[in-house]
């Protein structure tokens, strides 16, 4: 918890006026958010509807190319790129002499990963939806189906 009090001076004795309090300022209310953020400002949109449906949607569409992605993501690597060409050669040699057995020189972060699966999953809501207006007035549908019974 990070608090800070702010005094001013008033003769030779100094006075509280101000209390800042970290925690509080970025605290949010129980819901989803959206907070952006850009260069000179930050705005926060309050109780976001997240769209659950569209996600579920696109993850049964997009299952293959979700786990491509994640296998692409995940996949083991030198930990600095680009490699030379002799580096290459040899590298090919290590995977093909090891095998399944292949041991991590460098694997990206579960985040990573997770993040490049949700980045096939947007790309593949995107490309459903924008070819199939059906879809989207379907999927308009639910959503409104869904926040009329949710209260």
């Amino acid at each position: 918890m990070t608090k800070k009090i702010f005094y001013e001076k008033r003769g030779k004795r100094y006075y509280p006026v101000k209390e800042y309090d970290d925690e509080l300022v970025h605290a949010l209310p129980k819901g989803n958010h959206l907070i952006m953020c850009y260069p000179g400002g930050r705005s926060t949109l309050y109780n976001v509807d997240p769209d659950y449906a569209s996600l579920i949607a696109a993850g049964r569409v997009a299952r293959d190319v979700i786990a491509m992605a994640l296998v692409k993501a995940s996949e083991m690597r030198p930990k600095k790129t680009p490699l030379t060409p002799e580096q290459k050669q040899a590298w090919d040699n290590l995977k093909a002499a090891f095998g399944d057995d292949m041991y991590s020189l460098h694997i990206d972060s579960a985040h990573n990963v997770a993040l490049a699966g949700l980045n096939a999953l947007q790309k593949a809501a995107k490309e459903l939806y924008s070819t199939h207006p059906s879809v989207q007035a379907a999927l308009d549908h639910l959503m409104l189906l869904t926040k009329l019974t949710k209260e």
